[in-house]
């Protein structure tokens, strides 16, 4: 039982697409990494709890095959900001919120992660300098 557990787990993840947009954050890497630790073994593994397992494929599949947006269709294809499914992927993309993140970092932030030294040590042993110095 637990090898079919296995192939449905891994055909339901050939069938999950990847956004590459979403680098370390999509879903479908996220699910592939998830399978691959809870089935070790492979085919051998044994599944501890069968029932929360054929649960959560259970649950994934119906995300997967849109089963609430069939179930619960909108009568209308749009949101409150009027931006389009396209729009929507572009400024949800990994290096969009990346620029968005470093546009709102404050000017002090900047020029600290500029000339900060990049060795946790050197660190220390600049702030040593600085302690020891004369003061004039």
């Amino acid at each position: 039982m637990a090898a079919s557990r296995y192939r449905r787990f891994l055909r339901l993840c050939e069938e999950w697409p990847v956004d590459e947009t979403k680098k370390g954050r999509d879903l479908g890497a996220y699910l592939r990494q998830r399978v691959a630790q809870a089935f070790r073994e492979g085919e051998n593994t044994q599944v501890s709890e069968p029932e929360a397992c054929d649960q959560m494929y259970e649950s994934l599949a119906r995300l997967h095959a849109n089963y609430y947006k069939h179930k619960y269709p909108r009568p209308r294809d749009t949101s409150f900001s009027g931006l389009s499914l396209e729009e929507y992927k572009l400024i949800l993309s990994t290096d969009t919120l990346e620029e968005f993140k470093e546009m709102n970092k404050g000017m002090w932030k900047k020029l600290q992660e500029k000339f900060a030294p990049r060795d946790p040590e050197e660190k220390h042993k600049a702030w040593a300098r600085a302690l020891t110095r004369p003061h004039t």
